[in-house]
């Protein structure tokens, strides 16, 4: 590998939003893969399941128009994942979805290709909502580094499985006061993983190496949509981290790459009308 590479392997979705008649692609392994590349890293891929629909058309066209390519994406027969949400005042208010569509029925299998391609990239990002579990200890085998969103899920066995295979661990945490927070973190370094980051809106985030605690509070923004702020921190951190930054440099720019995404429509754009 000559260059840090990001491989987002999972979950990709259409976000409807039901109060303006259009959807937008979305889901966090998607969003993290194309923001992280808007962010600076040119060496980004994403594997994952669409449908045979018009939706999963459109997440097709989206990723090539952000520069990715499609060919590690799988096509079935079926819907694509689909989550409806609408906005109030700039923030996204999720309202229900079809549970990802095929991908929960078609859970992605590595294959001898796709475990190449992630040994030759080195860093894998995926989430909760990818189904992707069995995987994970195949992927962390060739990986050189596993971050996972484990967003807002409080389910203890289900960390003890997926944490001693990850070596970044973000939790959605907004809900939580500061010794809330701290105990948190502690949990998942004891069950396994080396780093963890907590965002918390409006609030920040909170990020520990198991030595130290560091608190980073948000970038000042003009909100048009708060949809996908969360991934865009994501994004923004590993596109620093990547490039040789450390934790204490790569934070400020995590929250300034969340800022800008408040400033645009959706995770990262490309509208198209809802039928």
């Amino acid at each position: 590998m000559t260059t840090p590479g990001l491989v987002g392997i999972g979950d990709n979705v259409v976000d409807h939003y039901l109060d303006q008649g259009v959807y937008y692609p979305g889901g966090n392994a998607l969003n993290v893969a194309v923001l992280a590349r808007r962010f600076g890293v040119a060496n980004t891929e994403y594997v994952g399941i669409i449908g045979d629909d018009a939706e999963g058309a459109h997440v097709r066209a989206s990723m090539l128009a952000e520069g990715l390519s499609d060919c590690w994406l799988r096509q079935a027969v079926g819907e694509t994942g689909k989550a409806k949400v609408t906005l109030e005042h700039g923030d996204r208010v999720f309202v229900g979805s079809n549970k990802g569509g095929l991908r929960k029925r078609l859970a992605l299998r590595m294959d001898d290709d796709d475990l190449a391609l992630i040994a030759r990239m080195g860093h894998v990002h995926s989430s909760c909502f990818s189904y992707l579990e069995p995987e994970l200890p195949r992927i962390r085998t060739v990986a050189r580094g596993l971050s996972f969103d484990f967003s807002t899920g409080r389910d203890e066995g289900y960390w003890a499985q997926v944490c001693p295979l990850v070596t970044l661990a973000f939790l959605s945490g907004s809900d939580l006061d500061d010794p809330a927070t701290e105990d948190l973190i502690a949990r998942i370094h004891a069950l396994g993983a080396p780093q963890v980051c907590v965002t918390q809106g409006e609030r920040g985030a909170v990020f520990s190496d198991g030595r130290r605690l560091i608190r980073q509070g948000i970038v000042p923004a003009t909100v048009v949509d708060t949809m996908g702020a969360g991934d865009a921190f994501i994004a923004g951190f590993l596109a620093a981290t990547l490039s040789g930054a450390t934790p204490d440099t790569a934070l400020p720019h995590a929250a300034a790459c969340a800022a800008r995404a408040c400033g645009w429509a959706a995770a990262f754009g490309h509208p198209h009308p809802a039928n």
